[in-house]
């Protein structure tokens, strides 16, 4: 049987493509369009209740960016609409007006509605990054270089910053479950695999030997340093110099960065054409996915916080189980793994059944929830990357695999 006859979570393919694209055009757009997206000031006010109230008017350095990054990519591979396009130029323009003076400072996280700061510069580089990965897709988008340079210059910033041992970023609760503690120099699998995306989509768009140097840097870590052959998976967090760190930090795996950092080494190697580098993140994707896996409940939990005591925080976040989703489509698609086509089926059956909202009578999908995902009548925001990520990375996914178009 040929991939384009194959059933995925009981669709075929153009049943799967037109599903996508409902999710995508008639359920997530329209949302953000009425609700979230500042059409006034530009940027995006995603404290937003799941019926369309604005909790507050406020916006982040974090939202902003990935925002600039989805619309960006929506009008260079959908159509080229040029609302979508206004939609990221004006937040641009927005988070522009706050651009740090100072050589290695860092925007500040949050912002009153017209701009102001709302807090001091940041700590840690993940919304700069987030700015510089939007940045870099809004060049393409439009053309102008003068955005691809100054995402080129943001990312070498980072890299500065995140290379000084006494870096300190904020370490907590995302991580381990814990309050936040302090670890200077922190070596943190999600700053490589932020690294990783970014510099792949602009390498994928223009040659820069410099940029080349900084992702081989990111793969190298996330392959050889962050995985732990003791017990077969990626440590979240090392030393500075990339040895492995005493006590809890020993025993902590971020399963979601793993799952996520993994799949967006598949489309770089897919891009550099390495197929050994291709096969080591898809077994490694694999097993972070079954180890991850909630066999009572269904999905994937996203934090492992001690292997030997098998301890994870159990609450469900929808962009973990995106992440499963990506990955097993891109699997599926280039090699036909039996494996991946029923893992997709059935995490695409999970979240439909468990974080759409459709059922409870609201748009969009839940962003996160306990162990049982239970429905909770109010939300203190809106996804606005990782939900229309993967509708958008995996429908252009299903459309090659229609088009008999794959690598």
């Amino acid at each position: 049987m040929s991939i384009q006859e194959e059933r995925l979570a009981g669709m075929m393919l153009e049943e799967l493509r037109d599903q996508y694209r409902y999710d995508l055009f008639e359920d997530f757009l329209p949302f953000m369009d009425r609700y979230v997206i500042d059409h006034e000031l530009g940027g995006f006010k995603c404290e937003t209740d799941r019926d369309g109230v604005n909790l507050t008017q406020n916006k982040t350095t974090w939202f902003e960016g990935r925002g600039i990054w989805v619309y960006s990519f929506l009008y260079d591979h959908f159509g080229r609409d040029p609302r979508h396009l206004e939609v990221a130029g004006k937040s641009v323009e927005f988070i522009l007006q706050a651009q740090p003076r100072g050589e290695d400072e860092l925007w500040p996280r949050s912002f009153s509605r017209e701009g102001r700061p709302l807090t001091p510069p940041a700590t840690e580089i993940y919304g700069d990054l987030f700015i510089a990965e939007g940045l870099a897709e809004y060049s393409k988008a439009t053309g102008e270089e003068k955005y691809r340079d100054l995402a080129h210059e943001i990312v070498l910033k980072c890299v500065r910053i995140y290379d000084r041992p006494d870096h300190n970023p904020e370490i907590g609760q995302a991580h381990l479950g814990t309050k936040s503690v302090a670890f200077p120099g922190a070596r943190i699998q999600g700053v490589w695999m932020l690294l990783i995306r970014i510099l792949s989509q602009m390498l994928e768009a223009r040659a820069d030997a410099e940029l080349e140097k900084i992702i081989a840097r990111a793969i190298d870590a996330v392959m050889n340093y962050h995985y732990n052959p003791e017990f077969g998976l990626n440590n979240e967090l090392l030393n500075h110099d990339l040895s492995r760190p005493a006590g809890e930090y020993a025993q902590l795996v971020y399963t979601g960065h793993s799952i996520e950092a993994l799949w967006m080494i598949l489309y770089e190697a897919l891009r550099r054409k390495d197929q050994a580098l291709f096969d080591a993140a898809a077994e490694r994707f694999r097993c972070h996915v079954e180890v991850a896996w909630d066999d009572v409940y269904g999905g994937v939990f996203h934090v492992l916080r001690n292997v030997d005591q098998n301890i994870w925080s159990l609450e469900k976040v929808l962009w973990a189980q995106a992440e499963v989703l990506i990955g097993c489509l891109l699997l599926f698609e280039h090699t036909g793994n039996p494996w991946a086509r029923d893992m997709f089926g059935k995490m695409y059956t999970y979240v439909r059944e468990k974080f759409s909202l459709e059922r409870h009578g609201f748009a969009l999908w839940m962003h996160q929830g306990d162990r049982k995902v239970t429905f909770e009548r109010h939300s203190t925001r809106v996804e606005n990357y990782h939900h229309p990520r993967h509708l958008m990375l995996n429908l252009l996914s299903v459309e090659r695999m229609m088009n008999e178009t794959g690598h």
